[in-house]
């Protein structure tokens, strides 16, 4: 029987507190992409940046201004930033890619198709029910665009994470395997009838995922990707296999995994690091300070991230829509007399610098007067070529506009502490950071 949006899959979970087992077991693993990116406090930052990516996106196309590349295209910006999510959109870029001698995926080279796709992302992005987002892939599947399948539900996921469930490979093979389906890849409808099988499923299972389609996704992934080899039904003997399976799989994944989550403990411990030198930094010379929202709570020295920090933003900071974006920005250091924004810092250890740029450049576009203020996007030394590449894409062709500088490690530990000393207002921080987008 063909899977289709309609029928959905006759397969369905035989024994429910079998998968919640799973499912809790999942959750409490720490080497599971549950802890390691759905609980990651850079998921939640990046969904705002991938949103006005794909309007570039959009807005390009529109204008016939999109090109006939993947590379160096607004559409490579985007997705770059998402393949940087851990685990599960790791590879989502390959989709994209141009395959010339395949021609595909053919949005670069047929301008149809081109405008097609745009149309797709503009009714996405556009709407916020269900039917919507239906509608729209129903009319992108209509144009039978060669190369261009459920992929592209890798860019809906970050418009509509309560609608649209993350797709690939092992998402899909861990979907079969719970399910006892057969969903096939790269066609649109075998893609819609999972989507009814997974709303199904987390329905079941509500209380151990979310509303949010990452969690179930990151279950079936780790599911697909071999981390949890499953149990035949057919009782305790199986499941004790099962276990000795598990315990096996787990040791060889063990091995493999834990540099990559050495380093992104490392790199979020660098990250809270870099935010307490300017924290410290901002209240030595005579600022209010904010912390991001959803840092504040974080452990440094000896006590909360935020301690002797601003509780809350003034309130024409937060006005004209601007507010969720505002209180997620790194750090902001703020005049104590007037409350104007002094400075703004966002701090891209190892994530897509992407983001931090739209968020400060949302800042400064969205409250009167903001590109007037210092904005610097602090990160390694290493990681200058790709802060300078990132600034002379199409996508922040407005960037020009601010005063936006480039402020290395090396330079902030170096002279901080001799900055908080003897410096006074941002001098010493504007001596020891790099212009980058200056105004023309």
């Amino acid at each position: 029987m063909r899977l289709t949006e309609e029928t959905g899959t006759d397969h369905r979970p035989s024994d429910e507190a079998w998968i919640g087992n799973l499912i809790r077991h999942w959750r409490e693993d720490p080497g599971a992409s549950y802890r390691t990116w759905f609980l990651w406090e850079e998921r939640i930052k990046n969904f705002r940046s991938i949103r006005r990516g794909l309007q570039a996106v959009i807005d390009e196309i529109r204008a016939d201004a999109f090109g006939n590349a993947y590379r160096g295209s607004s559409l490579e910006t985007v997705v770059h930033s998402i393949a940087e999510q851990r685990q599960v959109f790791k590879g989502a870029d390959h989709a994209f890619l141009w395959k010339p001698k395949l021609r595909i995926p053919d949005i670069y080279e047929d301008r149809a198709n081109q405008v097609a796709f745009g149309r797709f992302l503009d009714a996405c992005l556009c709407c916020s029910a269900e039917d919507g987002v239906l509608a729209a892939i129903h009319g992108l599947d209509r144009q039978r665009i060669k190369g261009l399948g459920p992929a592209a539900a890798n860019l809906l996921y970050f418009l509509h994470p309560t609608l649209v469930p993350p797709f690939n490979t092992a998402i899909v093979k861990g979907y079969n395997a719970i399910a006892g389906a057969n969903v096939k890849l790269g066609k649109w409808d075998e893609y819609l009838a999972m989507r009814r099988g997974i709303v199904a499923l987390n329905a079941a299972h509500r209380g151990l995922l979310s509303n949010d389609y990452g969690a179930i996704a990151g279950f079936l992934f780790d599911v697909g990707s071999g981390r949890y080899p499953l149990p035949e039904r057919d009782g305790a003997a199986a499941l004790a296999r099962w276990r000795e399976d598990l315990d096996r799989v787990r040791a060889e994944a063990a091995a493999t995994a834990s540099k990559a989550a050495l380093a992104a403990r490392e790199a979020d411990h660098t990250h809270t690091e870099v935010q307490g030198w300017l924290r410290d930094l901002g209240l030595a010379l005579g600022f209010d300070v904010w912390i991001a929202s959803n840092d504040g709570n974080r452990p440094y020295a000896s006590g909360r991230l935020s301690d002797g920090c601003l509780d809350r933003l003034p309130g024409r900071l937060t006005a004209n829509g601007s507010a969720e974006m505002v209180r997620l920005i790194d750090v902001i250091w703020l005049d104590k007399a007037d409350g104007d924004v002094a400075a703004t810092f966002e701090v891209e250890h190892t994530t897509s610098i992407y983001s931090g740029i739209v968020r400060m450049l949302d800042l400064a576009l969205g409250v009167e007067g903001g590109a007037a203020r210092n904005f610097f996007l602090v990160a390694p030394d290493n990681r200058e070529e790709d802060v300078r590449a990132q600034f002379a894409r199409p996508a922040f062709s407005r960037v020009a506009e601010l005063d936006l500088r480039y402020l290395p490690y090396s330079e902030l530990r170096g002279h901080r502490e001799t900055i908080a000393r003897f410096g006074s207002g941002l001098k010493g921080v504007l001596a020891i950071a790099k212009p980058v987008g200056r105004p023309r």
